[in-house]
């Protein structure tokens, strides 16, 4: 079962080019301009590329909006804001694992970039191969409860997925992630197969020379947590925004990578105002379930994409509203 929203990448194309040029320069910039060296990133420097990303997300949203259509803008916002969403919950992890691996503060910025370079390509092979996978698994239309719909097994797979995140999201306790030994990691575990890891670091540096043995720094598997933390949370993230447009690779991929290429900067305000957000994981619980259900009603009900964005923008709303008001006290 095709769907015509793929037919916007052939339609126009100038807004996939731009988009990718658009990321390249900002990409370019990022490592060899403003963070040629290695530094400790302030405040002040996170939210003002907090506010650089984010507007650039907007304004692509409003190209998408004058060449799309509302339907494909309010798809657009309601995956991006998903994404960014339960980005948060992740980066969470992340402060853990270098809290873990005692990595120097201003190495963070290193780590997270080339993370997220990771992250980029793993994040394209998800959705470009999960959108032809939806498309190749509809059953063919039958007649339920006096209605005929198309049922897909892969979006009903999710669906239930979902709700049980959602669950488990909501009675998932605090210290599940404190008490880890991020050592036993796949992706630590990978490093050390192939190669011999120093005890301390180099610098910035991923491999070094220890008495004429090239050798990987810790720096290096730090690296390959991430990468592989990263990976594990696309399980939940990447099924999340099919129930937004499932057959439209484009809207997926770009919202995509605006809410990932904005997680570096999210990160170092996050490390230092946790309490904002310590409520969250209540309304990423709530909004995983309800996009589960939207995935199992979609053949039945139609819930729309405007409809759906006042859901997921409301229920983060209030989540930081209630973490402002009771702020979890265990924790400076």
């Amino acid at each position: 079962m095709q769907n015509n929203h793929v037919d916007h990448l052939i339609n126009h194309p100038g807004i996939l080019a731009g988009f990718s040029i658009l990321i390249i320069i900002m990409l370019l910039l990022d490592l060899g301009v403003f963070n040629k060296n290695s530094h400790v990133v302030s405040n002040k420097e996170a939210a003002t590329w907090s506010i650089v990303w984010i507007s650039l997300a907007m304004a692509f949203s409003g190209v998408i909006y004058y060449l799309m259509g509302m339907e494909q803008f309010t798809q657009f916002q309601s995956a991006y804001w998903i994404e960014k969403a339960l980005s948060v919950d992740n980066l969470f992890v992340f402060i853990l694992v270098f809290g873990f691996f005692n990595v120097p503060k201003h190495l963070h910025h290193k780590v997270l970039f080339w993370g997220i370079i990771g992250a980029l390509v793993f994040r394209a092979i998800f959705i470009f191969s999960g959108v032809e996978l939806i498309n190749m698994t509809y059953l063919p239309e039958m007649k339920l409860f006096g209605k005929m719909v198309s049922i897909n097994v892969i979006l009903s797979i999710f669906g239930f997925f979902l709700i049980f995140a959602g669950f488990k999201s909501w009675f998932s306790k605090e210290d599940d992630d404190e008490n880890k030994d991020f050592t036993k990691s796949p992706g630590a575990k990978l490093v050390h197969r192939f190669f011999k890891v120093s005890e301390n670091y180099d610098g910035d540096k991923f491999f070094t020379i220890k008495n004429g043995v090239k050798m990987a720094t810790p720096l290096l598997v730090v690296v390959a947590v991430i990468e592989f933390t990263d990976l594990i949370f696309a399980v939940d993230s990447i099924p999340a925004i099919f129930a937004i447009a499932p057959n439209d690779p484009f809207i997926l991929y770009t919202s995509n990578i605006f809410a990932i290429l904005g997680l570096r900067a999210l990160y170092f305000l996050l490390a230092n105002f946790m309490y904002m957000f310590s409520r969250l994981k209540y309304g990423l619980a709530v909004i995983l379930a309800f996009i589960g259900v939207k995935m199992l009603i979609q053949p039945f009900y139609h819930i729309s994409s405007p409809a759906s964005l006042t859901v997921v923008g409301s229920v983060l709303i209030l989540s930081v509203m209630a973490s402002l008001a009771f702020p979890v006290k265990e924790e400076k």
